[in-house]
């Protein structure tokens, strides 16, 4: 039985009550295998008081040496001025580790209101170029103001980031229902979302099993109001694959339910796609369900990198879970219900531990 490092890095806001329960249902889960070491490292405005930075390099060193990692959310806003000037730790880990495939499910559940009515779908979001002038560049940024009254964003495309991200896209429609939908704007960027285009129909190409349309961003937002059941993995750029990805949770039942994994060739990582909260912080009422199915698909994608049948059970048992506990009506409140975190945790790690 392999046994996998897990990095668990708590972060800002809500990140230590949602890390801690989905911990608990990881736990559950994993009775029966695989074996699981967790590694305990600091990160976000906690690290900063302690080390003076939000990513300390034994954080870093500390996560090179794991399979994998959960990510709590960081709260960026919150920190001293000189750390807002840094990539913030999510953004420095996903450029340090290559972490270019962003995949973003979102799906409807029995039991919790949606404007999608039903709909399942993947945002497979490029994860290390684009316009994010965080994470572009080798050295510097990407954004920068020659005078105080002009600012300047260069935006970066590369045949080898668009093919591989292409590449995730279609291998994971092979696994669903064998549908594409690529988004872009080449209507107005002509070369790069034109490179970005050629790419992905050169990939498709290689999946002739896979049907693959491509749609303008602005005409997505509409098509992805009128008919979301229509769609199953969506393949995009970054800027738009985190705006799209904030729209399908929306419209599928709330943010709060966005799992989100960040995976490169090598590493991957847990993080719930929505923020820290910091306003609701400590008060026991935050939805883990992000965070809990962020970590199924870190199990998911351990199962396929080391062929590994008991950490694909684990994950499925943790989605299943979340899934029972919602149609069974333990919600939180962001989803219409009164249960707080720890009663919501309670109800799913006691269905991830139910022999199968």
């Amino acid at each position: 039985m392999t046994t996998y490092r897990i990095g668990v890095v708590e972060c800002d806001g809500i990140g230590p009550e949602i890390v801690r329960a989905t911990l608990r249902v990881l736990e559950a889960a994993t009775q029966e295998g695989p074996t699981l070491e967790l590694v305990h490292l600091p990160a976000g405005l906690a690290a900063i008081r302690r080390d003076g930075h939000a990513l300390p390099q034994a954080t870093i060193d500390g996560l090179s040496r794991c399979h994998g990692w959960i990510m709590g959310p960081h709260d960026s806003l919150s920190y001293p001025e000189e750390a807002r000037l840094e990539r913030n730790p999510s953004g420095e880990l996903r450029r340090r580790f290559d972490l270019y495939a962003n995949i973003r499910p979102a799906r409807t559940y029995p039991g919790v209101p949606s404007l999608a009515g039903s709909a399942d779908m993947v945002v497979v979001r490029e994860n290390t170029e684009g316009f994010y002038a965080d994470r572009n560049m080798f050295q510097g940024s990407g954004e920068y103001m020659p005078t105080p009254d002009l600012a300047l964003t260069v935006g970066v495309f590369t045949r080898t980031g668009a093919r591989r991200i292409a590449d995730a896209a279609f291998r994971l429609a092979r696994s669903r229902r064998r549908q594409v939908a690529i988004v872009h704007k080449q209507n107005v960027f002509r070369l790069a979302y034109g490179l970005f285009l050629e790419e992905c129909h050169a990939v498709a190409a290689n999946y002739p099993d896979v049907k693959a349309e491509d749609y303008i961003v602005d005409a997505m937002t509409a098509h992805l109001l009128r008919r979301p059941g229509h769609f199953d993995v969506i393949l995009t750029t970054n800027m738009f694959g985190d705006i799209l990805s904030d729209m399908t949770a929306e419209l599928t039942g709330s943010l709060g339910m966005a799992g989100s994994i960040n995976a490169g060739d090598r590493h991957a990582m847990a993080q719930a796609a929505h923020g820290s909260a910091p306003d609701i912080a400590g008060q026991g009422i935050a939805n883990p369900s992000g965070m809990i199915l962020s970590t199924a698909l870190l199990m998911r994608w351990l199962a396929d990198r080391h062929e590994d049948p008991l950490a694909r059970r684990a994950g499925e048992r943790m989605e299943a879970a979340v899934a029972s506990a919602l149609e069974a009506g333990v919600r939180t409140r962001d989803l219409g219900g009164s249960a707080g975190t720890v009663d919501f945790t309670a109800a799913v790690a006691e269905r991830a531990g139910r022999a199968s």
